[in-house]
Parts: C-alpha cells; sequence; structure tokens
C-alpha cells in the first residue's frame, strides 16, 4: 500500500502556530499518513517581494516541524529548492509522482485565500483532476471556485494571525510568543530577523552581491530613515531613481527626507 502524503505548500515566512496546527489536524484527521511542508522558494505570485533567505525559512520550519506533536510525521521538504524557479506546483508534483510515485500517493492542503487565484496557476486544470485536494478555510475568502472538486475542511483550526503579521510585530519588537514556537522565537531574535537593524544586513548582503534592483535600495533607504539616519536614506532613494527614475515611491521618499532636514536643520551652518 503505498504512503498517503500531503502536501503543504507555502513561503512559510517565517512558519507559524497555525501551519502546524494545521498539520497536526491533518494527521489527527487521518486526511494523510505524513505531511510534508514544501518551503517555496520563489512564489509566482510573490517575485517583486523580498523573502527571508530560503535556508533561514527552512531551518525554522524544521525547528516547529520537532516542536509539533508529530515530529515524525511532519516534516519539511526543500525539494523545490533543487527544482526550476519559480516554483510552479505542477512542476513539483511532475518530479514526486515521476520519482516516488510507485510508493507514495500524494494530495494538496492549501488555504481559501490561495484557493481564490486557483485558476491563475499553471496547468491548474491537470492539478484538479490528477490530485486529491483539501482546502482550509482563511478569514474573507470563501471557496467558490471547484468548490465541488474540492474537499473543503470547516473544522479545520483557524489562526487570527498570518506570517506578515508574525514579521511586523518581529520587527517591532513585539511579543510573538503566542504565534510561533519558542526555538523559533528565539531564532528571530537571535538574528534580528525583519528588524530595520537585521534588515540592512540582509539588503546590504544582496546590493553588495550585485544585485542592483531599487527595490533594495529603497527598502534599505526606510531602515536608515527609522534610524533617523538621513543622509544613508536620501542616498538610497538616490540611488533607486537613478535605476528607475519614474519610481514613485522613490521619489516621494526622498523628498519627504529633504523636507525633513531642510525643517529641522536650517541654520548657519546647514542653510
Amino acid at each position: 500500500m503505498k504512503k498517503r502524503m500531503l502536501l503543504y505548500f507555502g513561503s512559510f515566512d517565517p512558519i507559524h502556530n497555525g501551519h502546524i496546527a494545521l498539520a497536526e489536524y491533518a494527521i489527527e484527521r487521518d486526511l494523510a499518513d505524513e505531511v510534508a511542508l514544501i518551503i517555496s522558494p520563489q512564489n509566482p505570485f510573490k517575485a517583486d517581494v523580498l523573502q527571508t533567505p530560503e535556508y533561514t525559512r527552512y531551518e525554522m520550519a524544521e525547528m516547529a516541524c520537532k516542536e509539533s506533536k508529530y515530529p515524525k510525521q511532519i516534516k519539511p521538504s526543500v525539494i523545490e529548492f533543487v527544482l526550476e524557479k519559480p516554483s510552479y506546483t505542477i512542476n513539483t508534483l511532475d518530479y514526486l509522482k515521476e520519482n516516488h510515485g510507485e510508493d507514495m500517493e500524494f494530495a494538496i492542503i492549501t488555504g481559501s485565500d490561495i484557493w481564490a487565484r486557483f485558476d491563475e496557476w499553471k496547468e491548474y486544470d491537470r492539478i484538479l483532476n490528477e490530485y486529491k485536494i483539501y482546502v482550509y478555510p482563511r478569514k474573507g475568502y470563501a471557496v467558490e471556485k471547484f468548490a465541488d472538486r474540492v474537499t473543503i475542511l470547516e473544522d479545520a483550526p483557524y489562526m487570527e494571525f498570518s506570517s506578515t503579521e508574525v514579521r511586523d510585530k518581529s520587527g517591532r519588537g513585539g511579543d510573538i510568543s503566542k504565534m510561533v514556537c519558542t526555538p523559533v522565537a528565539e531564532y528571530i531574535a537571535k538574528n534580528q530577523l525583519w528588524t530595520p537593524a537585521g534588515r540592512i544586513v540582509r539588503l546590504t548582503s544582496l546590493i553588495d552581491a550585485g544585485d542592483e534592483r531599487a527595490m533594495l535600495y529603497i527598502e534599505r533607504g526606510k531602515c536608515y530613515f527609522q534610524f533617523n539616519e538621513w543622509g544613508k536614506a536620501i542616498n538610497d532613494f538616490n540611488k533607486a531613481m537613478a535605476i528607475e527614475p519614474d519610481n514613485k515611491e522613490a521619489k516621494q521618499l526622498h523628498d519627504m527626507v529633504y523636507e525633513i532636514l531642510s525643517f529641522r536643520y536650517k541654520d548657519i551652518y546647514n542653510p
């Protein structure tokens, strides 16, 4: 008999208690023998978002899975790290089926927010026809598309927060102990993930490595702005405008810093 493997795709940036609760629910409801958290290094729908490095996200996912009720049945996977990018679900499914199809039977679990764009997925019709799909509700997203073709998990555990909220709260120095497990919270604090200082280090490493995207300079400039490092901020906004002359955000931020400097330092030494 083939092992039933439930594939849980996501950025997991970072993994939080809601992700783990859902994976535990899947095991307890006998939806699968194992749950594999497929960490996407580059989500096609998030191509312009500066994500946390993939192996950093994997390390946190590994910690969270080990802290779960079923560490032997819930594990993170790096399969998409070695496949062609961006990470299209159908490509991953084809690879897994070709290499493990004799021993495993694959199914997919996803949130209703993601499902709302399912018909934009590459070869979505094949996925719909060839795989069992479970959809769990997310606030504000009713399951409307292909509702008769999927299993809706109405009683699945629901968390009020998202990974975005974890990042935002952590970046402001807030308490995230109820949102992520202890090892992940400690890892985030130790590595200053999403704090302005930590983001400056991350962005600078990308820029120094030759990445010349305007968005990197804009984001770093915002961090310098938070530290009142006006010169560094305005230099980054200038660099962004040099790369993309029509970038409205860079222009607005540049003008805002210039206005602050003109107001605060208008004296004999700073005319």
